[in-house]
């Protein structure tokens, strides 16, 4: 499912002012669990890649933009990752060959391509394998909210598009917690989006909420050596916000002849694939989608299929690998 329309409004309406109850009640849950969580320590620096709010905000390019960082500094990180959508739960190390998305998940089977990748309920464990196999840091997935493992260093990504909704929690706002609340944790924000969507972004940030170093990024298509430009496509796209990928090939110069937004991490089974193949060829259209939502296309159908990857590129990173630095010499 798509998130509502009415918590991206400006303004909250009557339907979100009616859910504002169980928003506190939820927020109060959200507190009670960081409060109670048992913060265990690793023994090697830990780095939070979270979000405030649900839905597609960039994250998983952002933990593909720490992997490469990280090992151009010479380090050896490896991911702990819950593996939303997938079956596993005992700690396993995804690998390509033997698991599907099915299995562990679509972020961690896209993500293993750039570091090992650990998925199971039990953060800790995960963290006490990745360790044992020989990672000298580790990147937390999506565990902002989750106050067992802790970490050393913690960035929030936002959709500048987007920002933060409404402001309002789940489920009358796209809100995991109140936005002072979440920042007031974090090291650091990284907004992504282009310059006019940061500018707004900027604007409608309340001054209680700017607690913390803020980073702006976009999103670019890596280029592959494939042109895009005036190429008749049918788009699908199974993420949090589908409509930042059909902007991204309609700036790539592509046709966009049929967009199609499926629900975030939606099977591609394959009698949807073939009704989407059969409506590409009567428009005469190449079907396109994301890198993240190609995992979980069945095998045999991958290459009739296009996929477009983007990587995540930062205005300024002086900022960043400062403090990436000093984490390491606080844990030497």
């Amino acid at each position: 499912m798509q998130a509502p329309e009415f918590w991206y409004r400006p303004k909250a309406g009557l339907i979100a002012q009616m859910l504002r109850p169980l928003s506190a009640i939820y927020a109060a849950g959200t507190a009670r669990k960081l409060a109670m969580g048992a913060q265990y320590r690793i023994g090697v620096p830990v780095i939070c890649v979270g979000n405030l709010s649900i839905g597609g905000t960039g994250k998983t390019p952002t933990v593909i933009a720490f992997c490469e960082m990280l090992s151009q500094a010479g380090h050896v990180p490896h991911i702990i990752s819950r593996g939303y959508g997938g079956q596993i739960t005992a700690t396993t190390r995804v690998d390509p060959a033997r698991h599907s998305a099915s299995d562990c998940g679509d972020e961690p089977l896209l993500l293993c391509a750039f570091a090992p990748v650990w998925v199971g309920r039990d953060r800790v464990a995960s963290a006490r394998a990745a360790v044992d196999a020989g990672a000298d840091v580790l990147i937390l997935d999506d565990g902002f909210q989750n106050a067992a493992l802790a970490y050393d260093l913690s960035l929030i990504v936002v959709d500048a598009t987007r920002g933060f909704g409404n402001g309002l929690v789940i489920p009358a706002g796209p809100l995991r917690e109140p936005v002072a609340t979440g920042l007031a944790r974090a090291d650091f924000l990284l907004s992504i989006g282009d310059h006019a969507a940061q500018e707004r972004f900027e604007q409608n940030l309340p001054a209680r909420a700017r607690s913390c170093a803020h980073l702006h990024g976009r999103l670019e298509p890596l280029n592959t050596g494939l042109s895009f430009q005036n190429m008749p496509v049918l788009a699908f796209a199974g993420i949090g916000n589908p409509e930042k990928f059909f902007s991204t090939l309609h700036g790539m110069g592509a046709q966009v002849l049929r967009a199609e937004a499926l629900s975030d991490h939606q099977p591609l089974t394959e009698g949807l694939m073939a009704r989407i193949l059969r409506d590409a060829r009567a428009l005469g259209a190449q079907p396109v989608t994301t890198e993240k939502d190609a995992v979980r296309l069945p095998a045999k159908l991958r290459r009739e299929v296009l996929t477009v990857p983007v990587r995540l590129r930062l205005s300024d990173d002086r900022t960043l690998r400062a403090g990436l630095k000093g984490l390491f010499a606080k844990n030497l």
